[in-house]
């Protein structure tokens, strides 16, 4: 049996292919079953879990294959992004205990029955979750933009400013003088 034959029926289940990859979309409720059909169909390996921030939502996916025969599969679940918390895989991918680890510090998303969320890379003073959308990095103000400037324009006119990635345009600082 494939990986996504035996997720057809793990409620709330959707996939699609997108860029060579399956895509099997899960309800939260579901996250640690279907991670753990995957894995009994033989998606034993876990190459990684992680989020990313949609505004809204967080997304959280983990790709998992079966080592001989070469399947590979997305699975994809959505949580809230003012109470961003899901069960945690750990007893299905004993792997899985750093990954949710850096994606609780990165995202804030809380892995309920996680052994043990301790912070891996930043110090633990740092109050917030610096890879999410509403998080304004001061690096990114004090750093030259290297796309400062719109290529389009042309010479004689004057320059428009380009905000870093994830800057709101009112908090970029004023051109410095050339």
């Amino acid at each position: 049996m494939t990986v996504l034959a035996a997720l057809e029926p793990v409620a709330g289940s959707s996939a699609a292919d997108a860029f060579g990859l399956t895509t099997v979309d899960v309800d939260a409720s579901a996250w640690p079953d279907a991670v753990g059909v995957a894995a009994r169909a033989g998606a034993t390996y876990l190459d990684f879990l992680t989020a990313y921030d949609d505004g809204d939502r967080i997304a959280v996916v983990a790709h998992v294959m079966t080592p001989d025969a070469g399947q590979r599969v997305l699975l994809r679940t959505w949580v809230a992004a003012d109470d961003p918390e899901l069960a945690s895989v750990t007893s299905v991918h004993r792997g899985a205990d750093w990954h949710e680890r850096e994606t609780h510090e990165m995202f804030g998303v809380r892995f309920v029955g996680h052994p043990g969320l301790r912070p891996l890379l930043l110090p633990l003073d740092v109050p917030t979750t610096p890879l999410r959308k509403a998080v304004l990095l001061d690096a990114r103000l004090a750093v030259a933009w290297p796309g400062d400037k719109d290529p389009s324009d042309s010479e004689g006119r004057p320059r428009r400013r380009v905000p870093p990635p994830g800057v709101p345009a009112d908090h970029v600082p004023p051109p410095r003088p050339a």
